[in-house]
């Protein structure tokens, strides 16, 4: 696994084989296929484990919206591999129970972070959307030179618009009013 996090960074998430894996882990060429089944195998065991790294930090956050975006934004940041896979279902099987366990584990506690603002499915559709499309672009470096060089400060102002928080991090007391 830290051989195939390792090739993602390199080269992203389809420039490598299970050969090359092995090679770079000191084994045989049979073992990564033999513990995986094969290259969408590893991929899918990579992006469970992905999804519950992000589960455990969303629970390091706390329980303010704002912090948790921010945690979404630092996990892409320090753990690239990981999301560039799992937010791509054609790389892995999407079906697989240990994936669907995480994934579900990690949508949950985004959705009981959106509830008290809004108990609206796309509430919590929507703070997932500017928490990972913020993510997206600082990854691809793709944000103006200067929103700076720290993601996290980065992303506090611009996570902090969707809902109204208090300086303290926390849903503010009236809730955004409909448009």
């Amino acid at each position: 696994m830290d051989a195939a996090v390792a090739a993602i960074e390199e080269s992203g998430p389809s420039g490598w084989s299970l050969r090359e894996l092995a090679r770079r882990a000191g084994v045989s060429h049979a073992a990564p296929a033999h513990h995986f089944g094969d290259k969408t195998g590893l991929l899918t065991a990579l992006a469970a484990e992905g999804f519950g790294l992000l589960a455990d930090a969303l629970t390091a956050a706390g329980d303010g919206l704002l912090d948790l975006g921010v945690a979404y934004v630092r996990f892409a940041v320090r753990h690239r591999a990981y999301f560039e896979v799992m937010f791509r279902p054609e790389l892995y099987r999407p079906d697989d129970p240990e994936l669907t366990a995480a994934r579900t584990r990690a949508d949950e506690l985004l959705g009981d972070a959106v509830r008290p603002l809004s108990p609206e499915p796309e509430a919590a559709l929507a703070a997932w959307s500017i928490a990972h499309g913020f993510a997206g672009l600082w990854l691809s470096g793709a944000l103006p030179p200067e929103v700076g060089t720290d993601p996290e400060a980065a992303a506090r102002p611009v996570l902090g618009t969707l809902f109204p928080y208090d300086e303290d991090g926390r849903p503010a007391a009236e809730p955004p009013r409909e448009r």
